[in-house]
């Protein structure tokens, strides 16, 4: 939002940055929103590509290297350095990060929203065009906005240990057996973590706060030997609780992230989808703010993403159950499964992509809508840059891929429009013998033609830009 020029805070009720990493990963489709504007280097510079990833901590593990992105891995990153990566560009950007402040209430008005804030030095209010909640599952913002949070409560407690070994495991470690579920992953520092479950952990009792001499004591029972662990960094327990905001927008105020949807941590898919939430909004709110769309494109921010949240409570609960099959049944289900994508390429394609973000199709307006219409673009090769390139927060992208069409679609440029002319190298199954595309800043296609002749392709493109720009 910043780099369309819209006044951004962010209240933080933390004073300083977590230290702990909930979330180790980042995923490709992640990789690509931050490569739309050319800030994808510096994570990548900085995190451990693997060309693989777990689903449920299934024995065959899934190819990421079979996808069709420039990412074709996952980004091992701590999420502490993520948040300090991307606090950085929003500070050189001019967002004003008021840390040590918390939301205490909010009122939604006609034309501005207030919000009730503890300020360092007392109670403040500040007023504000729109609000988004990312304050997570305990949301403040959300439980003011009157948004319902329906779903499941919590039927286990997984459990994480940071730990520096003496006798570290093989790279990629994890066991999966009568006795439990364990992964060990290497941490920056030489620290490890050590997540898993056992069948005693199936459990609504609270047993306390995880200890030491427990975490041994499980990973003592799962590996045949604790690494010599010491040194805890961090221990902590998380349950499986589900749930789905109702709505993702009520008036003025928003919800991306956990205050939209909470659930297990399988995957390590959160902090993405909460990442692909906010991208998905802040084009729309810059684009109102900037008087170039109408108020109405802020109505299919829930229409997109809220069946996004559902997808995702729906896996995550389907890994629940895979991981926690400990059964002889429950084993013999997980061979089977496994099997199944060690040999069945699609099915691995298929879970990969729906993993890393990159399956994700936002459904068209209209049903004679090219079948393009609403998934993401790939990287089009365009003379000597690719798509990710030429993508700007403050703008759609119409692209003229035949050169034929150019003198009729120029004089379609706008504000909140440009129009770019190339002929894509090697296009990707689906797009050769497209002839025009409109891509969204958030890099998916809002409209696609691949035959007719230029006066018919304007009249399409121009009935498809009066639901998304104002003349």
């Amino acid at each position: 939002m910043r780099r369309c020029g819209i006044t951004v805070a962010v209240i933080e009720r933390r004073a300083e940055r977590d230290s702990r990493s909930r979330a180790l990963t980042v995923h490709p489709r992640t990789l690509e929103t931050f490569a739309s504007r050319g800030v994808h280097r510096s994570f990548t510079g900085e995190g451990l590509p693997i060309p693989g990833g777990y689903f449920a901590v299934l024995e065959s593990r899934l190819d990421f290297r079979r996808l069709a992105s420039p990412f074709p891995y996952t980004l091992a990153l701590p999420q502490e350095r993520t948040e300090a990566l991307l606090e950085q560009q929003a500070l050189e950007r001019g967002a004003d990060i008021l840390r040590g402040h918390e939301v205490t209430g909010l009122t939604d008005g006609p034309g501005h929203v207030r919000v009730h804030i503890q300020a360092p030095d007392g109670p403040a209010t500040l007023e504000a065009a729109y609000l988004v909640g990312c304050d997570g599952a305990r949301s403040t913002v959300r439980t003011c906005a009157g948004i319902d949070f329906p779903g499941t409560p919590s039927t286990l407690l997984g459990w994480l240990g940071d730990v520096v070994v003496d006798q570290p495991p093989a790279p990629g470690y994890s066991y999966f057996g009568p006795a439990g579920s364990l992964m060990a992953v290497l941490m920056p520092g030489g620290v490890h973590r050590l997540v898993g479950i056992t069948p005693r952990d199936l459990t609504t009792t609270w047993p306390g706060e995880l200890t030491m001499d427990e975490l041994r004591e499980n990973v003592v029972a799962m590996a045949g030997t604790d690494f010599g662990m010491r040194d805890p960094v961090w221990l902590s327990r998380y349950g499986n609780a589900t749930r789905l905001a109702a709505r993702y927008r009520s008036g003025r105020v928003f919800l991306a992230g956990d205050a939209a949807h909470q659930y297990f941590p399988a995957g390590g898919v959160g902090m993405n989808v909460g990442i692909q939430d906010a991208a998905n909004l802040a084009w729309r709110l810059a684009a109102v703010l900037n008087g170039w769309a109408p108020a109405g494109l802020l109505d299919t921010y829930h229409a997109e993403r809220h069946p996004v949240g559902a997808d995702l409570t729906e896996t995550s609960r389907a890994q629940v159950a895979l991981m926690t099959a400990f059964s002889p049944e429950g084993l013999s289900l997980r061979g089977l499964l496994s099997r199944l994508i060690g040999t069945l390429p699609d099915l691995n394609d298929h879970l990969a992509a729906q993993i890393g973000s990159l399956a994700v199709t936002y459904p068209p307006t209209t049903p004679c809508a090219h079948p393009l219409t609403g998934t993401r673009a790939p990287d089009l090769a365009l003379g000597h840059t690719g798509l990710f390139g030429l993508l700007r927060a403050d703008s759609y992208l119409l692209l003229d891929l035949t050169s034929a069409a150019t003198r009729s679609l120029a004089h379609l440029a706008r504000p909140g429009l440009r129009v770019r002319t190339g002929t894509p190298h090697l296009p990707p199954v689906g797009w050769s013998g497209i002839r025009a595309a409109l891509i969204r800043p958030d890099g998916h296609v809002a409209w696609a033609a691949a035959d007719g002749d230029d006066a018919t392709l304007v009249r399409s493109l121009t009935a498809v830009l009066a639901g998304t720009h104002r003349n």
